[in-house]
Order: C-alpha cells, then structure tokens, then sequence
C-alpha cells in the first residue's frame, strides 16, 4: 500500500468537501453552522482549484472545502484533486462528497505528492489520505508507484543514469519481479547484429547495450515493449544549440514508460508472455561518431542514410523493434521521445500514436480518457513514405524537410515490423513544462497507464 494512504476506515481524519459552482450552495448548507459562517465571513467564492480551509471551536481544522470544475466545463480536469497535497496543511484526510471520480481523485492525490529529491534534502509529505471506499488500494498504489519510478529515472541527470544506469534500473525491476534480463554491450552488438544501436551510441565513453527483459509463462500471449533509451542528445555530429540540449537527460523518457508499464504487468501478474527491449546509448560527439552521410546496415537488412545524426532515436529503434519482430508477437508497442514535430502538433501534454489497428485505435482512444492519459491518434500516411526515399540506399532515415515529421518518423519505424499481429507508436515528450494539477514539472511518464488499462482489457486481470 502507498505510505501516503491509509488503509482504515475508522481512522481520524479531516473531511474534504467537494463542491462546484453549481454545487456549493447545497454543500455549505450540510456544513456546521460555524464552518458555514466562516465561509461566508471569508467571502468565499467557489472557483475551480480553490480551497478554503473550515475552522472548528478550538482553532483546529473542521474541514477542507476544494472546488471542480463544474460539470459543463469545456475542460474538467479528473486531476484537479492532486492539488490538494500541495495546498494542505499536514494532517491525516479523507474525501467527504462531491466526487465524480473517487478513483482518479485518489490516484491523482498520490501523484500530485511526488518530490524528486534525490539531490537535496528531502522534504517529507506530511498529508496522509484515508483510502476511500470502493478504491482498489492495491491497484491504485501499483499506478503512482510505476509513475514515481518512471519520473524519477527521467529526472536523474545523466552523469547519474547513462547507458550503465538504464540497465541497472532494469534489472533491478528485473530482479523484484523475479524476470529474466540480458544485456548485448559494446563490440558485441555487431556481432550479434544490432549494427544501428552500435554505431549511435559508440562515441560515447559508456558503451551501448541492447537491454533484454522477458517475464511470464511462454503459453500466454506475447507482448514486447520497446523503450528508447538515449541517455543523453548532443545530437551527435549534428550538434543541437544549447537551448536545445537542456533538457536532454529526458531524452532515456521511452525506456521510463516502458520500465513502468512493466512493473504495471508484473506486480498484477497479468497473464501475458511480456519482453521488454531497451536500446541504451548516448548519442555523444568523438572521432568514432557516425556521420550524416553514412549508410548503415539494419538487423532487418535494408540499408540505412543517414541525412542527420540527432534523428538517431528511430535508428535504435528500428533494430529493437526488427528483433521484437522476429517472434511474431501479439503485439509491439514502443516509447520514445522521438520527434519535436509532435510537440508542435499536439503540445507537450498531448502524445501522438500510431498504429494500423482500428479496434486497438478505438479503444486507446476510450481508455485515455477513462483513465486520463490523454493521447490523440495521428495517421500513417503513406503517400509520404516516398518522403523518405533515398538514392544510395533503401531508404532514408529522415525526410530532410520541415512538413509530417512525425508522421515520417512513425513510417520509417513501420517498416522494420512485420509479423506482429498488432504494433502501436507512442512519440512521447516525457515532461511536464510546469506543474499541473497531479503532475508536477518535471519528468512525466506518459501513456504508459493507458497501454496497461489496455493489456487488462485485452488479456485478463490476472494469471
């Protein structure tokens, strides 16, 4: 159970009210007296995101009155509860009325908590919430503990987390879960034909790795995960401008998401034959770097130029996803921060995905709001496939124009899978540009909750 969440009913704990604007007339009627005289005397008036904290006789804390959205917004925020952890004083809570979702309302409780403090002292969370009635204690502590270890692996700078660390990470999950991990480093990568995660991450002091994870009984149905695990962007010889290698660390988000999505099936025992690939690099900048210019070999076979050396994420993409192929799996689906493209197109909050699966489309669509991992499916237009045709070599690895960067990216990606019966591309930013209600600024873990309600549908609660 989350340390934030108690499990006991009876235990003491101030009430928190939820009203709307709609709604607060009827909620202050049920209030004492004094609460209600109070609000009033505070001339409260009730606005989505407000608080107002209800005295009792001895100057203690009565109560907690937090305002929705109400219920004809344009935009009601299920996350708006996860304000509260910063707004309250400590103390020990429990949520009176008023929820649409109590659920979400808890979940985003927990994750509107989290502080990444590795690097200074560490602050305790004083606020403690009494698990409501009807919430899955277990389900919804799985949900914040798989964000909590996603966003911190994305806020761990990379002197701290390089290729090295990415791997660690993984076979600690690994090692909690009782899966089996491999890992294919350095010059051994070529032998085993993995020649495009090679030649990204080989100017790096810290070698590349191929990193593989596989968990579950092999009856059960197959499904591969694949995570982009660059752990840091210099953009290669290709060099990015400062303003663009800031925030670079974040650039390992895809392997985050699926390290959580893994704990998500292992912890539920989910009845699935899962495997989760990782190509672990840094796209660093030294004699050995490769060059725009280049052809290279993929493990698929086609050859590969390369037009320009910070597009190097699809390149260790497509040799993980060929191998994830090779098996014939139920599904693939990948994670990466791949293209700035898709954050001009659906900003930072929004994340594309791809896929040639219409009842898998339809029902990431229903499950991303149900359980508010907002996602917006892009099309894979095929008409621009041409757009990455090359003349020396099968194919090119970018467009080189400005238009359907995205879209290119996830058209080269497609061509390295086959034979999985279904493959869904998530082009992900993997950060929050400022704090939001449940989501602090910082790393994020995106879609990963979504593929999980995904996998519980498709396959079955539990083995």
């Amino acid at each position: 159970m989350h340390p934030l969440l108690v499990n006991d009913p009876s235990a003491p704990a101030i009430p928190v009210h939820f009203t709307t604007a709609e709604t607060w007339a009827d909620i202050s009627e049920r209030l004492s007296p004094l609460a209600r005289g109070f609000a009033g005397a505070q001339n409260f008036e009730p606005a989505a995101g407000k608080h107002l904290l209800l005295p009792d006789a001895g100057g203690g804390i009565a109560g907690v009155v937090f305002c929705l959205d109400n219920a004809d917004a344009r935009h009601p925020d299920p996350f708006l509860p996860g304000k509260l952890p910063t707004l309250l004083p400590d103390g020990t809570y429990r949520f009176a009325d008023g929820l649409p979702d109590v659920t979400l309302a808890t979940l985003a409780f927990l994750l509107g908590a989290y502080r990444f403090d590795r690097y200074r002292k560490p602050k305790t969370v004083g606020v403690k919430l009494v698990l409501p009635p009807g919430v899955d204690g277990l389900e919804v502590s799985r949900l914040a503990e798989a964000v909590t270890l996603g966003r911190d692996l994305v806020n761990t700078p990379t002197n701290d987390l390089g290729p090295d660390g990415i791997e660690t990470a993984a076979r600690n999950l690994a090692a909690r879960h009782g899966a089996e991990v491999s890992a294919i480093v350095g010059d051994a990568l070529i032998a085993k034909n993995f020649p495009m995660i090679h030649a990204v991450g080989r100017a790096s002091a810290v070698p590349p790795r191929l990193v593989d994870v596989t968990w579950g009984e092999p009856s059960h149905p197959k499904v591969t995960i694949v995570g982009k695990g660059v752990a840091f962007d210099t953009g290669g010889l290709n060099i990015k401008p400062e303003s663009a290698m800031a925030l670079m660390k974040k650039d390992m988000g895809g392997s985050a998401a699926a390290l959580a999505l893994a704990h998500l099936v292992m912890d539920a025992q989910l009845p699935v034959r899962l495997r989760v690939l990782i190509p672990a690099v840094e796209n660093a900048i030294s004699g050995s770097s490769y060059r725009p210019g280049d052809v290279l070999r993929s493990r698929k076979g086609l050859s590969v130029e390369i037009s320009n050396t910070d597009a190097e994420g699809r390149l260790v993409l497509a040799d993980a996803l060929a191998l994830a192929d090779e098996e014939a799996p139920d599904l693939i689906v990948d994670y990466a921060t791949l293209t700035g493209a898709a954050r001009v197109a659906l900003g930072p909050d929004l994340p594309p995905f791809y896929t040639q699966d219409e009842t898998i489309a339809d029902d990431l669509a229903r499950l991303s709001r149900a359980v508010n991992d907002p996602v917006w499916r892009l099309p894979l237009w095929a008409p621009y496939d041409s757009m990455l045709d090359s003349k020396i070599a099968d194919v090119n690895h970018t467009s080189g124009g400005p238009f359907a960067g995205s879209v290119t990216a996830a058209l080269f990606l497609h061509r390295f899978v086959e034979k999985a019966r279904a493959y869904v591309h998530f082009d992900i930013f993997a950060w929050n540009p400022s704090t939001k209600p449940g989501r602090p600024e910082g790393g994020e873990v995106q879609a990963a909750r979504l593929v999980y309600a995904l996998l519980k549908q498709r396959y079955g609660t539990a083995a």
